[in-house]
Parts: C-alpha cells; structure tokens; sequence
C-alpha cells in the first residue's frame, strides 16, 4: 500500500466527521481510528467586588459539604509550525543506526527533504517535509513511539 494512498485517507478522516476507517486491499489492510477531542467545563469563579454596605451574613446549612478545588491545568506552550507523523509508530532519525541522521536541529528543510523514517508493522516509511523553514528543535527521541498526527520537528 502506497504511504501518498494513506496519507490522503488521513487527510479525509481528519477533514470529516468519520471517526474509524479501514482499508483492504489484497493481503494488505490498514485502520484509522481519529480521537474524538473532549470537551472540558472550567470551574473557576470570577472574582467579585465587596459592596461598601455590608449584609447581614446568610446561615449556611450545618451539613454544606466542602467545595471542590479544582487543579489547575496546566497547558504546554504552543508550538509554531510543525511536522507531525502521518500514522503511528516507531520514530528513526536515519535509516540504519550508523547512519547521519536525515535531519539535524538548525538545518534548513525544503518540501520533499526527507526528515525521519517511522517504521509501522514492520515498514519503514520516509517522513518528507511537507513545508519549508529551519528546524528548530525535533520533539521526539531516536527508537520512540509517535501517535498520528504527533508532532515530530518544530520549524521556524
């Protein structure tokens, strides 16, 4: 199966709202599964202003449980642009382990510069750029496992 072919099914998956896809063809099958983002509701209260009169204070009920706190979210600084992985599976920055990487932070890319190779049910796939720019830092370690649609380079 063509790597172009699965990228144009991901590409349609990730443009509607199918959620799973699988393919066959001959002895060869593939299967895209998108997450669903999760919507999340904040629980934090805006600050309010004391009146300068004062009320007589409320009663509260004996039995008033203890408010729940949520933890705060932290939220990882947003990347610019980036090279994310186009399926799942195992991250290479060459194609053999004495081999030179194929990209290296500071290097400038072009569209079609191959950057990585991600290896999936035993193929090795060539990862090219798909814009231009200079690489700025490369997110993922040699040997990891990267998910769809990971970010892989942070270009600049």
């Amino acid at each position: 199966m063509d790597i172009k072919k699965i990228k144009e099914l991901i590409k349609i998956l990730k443009d509607t709202d199918i959620t799973e896809f699988e393919l066959v063809e001959n002895e060869e099958s593939v299967k895209i599964t998108k997450q669903v983002p999760t919507t999340s509701v904040s629980a934090w209260a805006e600050p309010t202003v004391a009146s300068a009169v004062t009320q007589p204070p409320v009663p509260q009920p004996a039995a008033a449980a203890a408010p729940v706190i949520p933890e705060p979210v932290i939220e990882e600084p947003s990347l610019g642009r980036t090279i994310n992985s186009p399926m799942v599976g195992t991250f290479y920055t060459s194609p053999n382990p004495d081999a030179e990487p194929f990209a290296r932070v500071g290097q400038k890319i072009r569209i079609g510069d191959p950057v990585c190779i991600v290896e999936a049910m035993k193929m090795f796939n060539k990862i090219e750029s798909e814009i231009e720019g200079t690489i700025k830092q490369i997110l993922v370690e040699d040997g990891e496992p990267v998910e769809f649609d990971q970010p892989l380079f942070e270009i600049e």
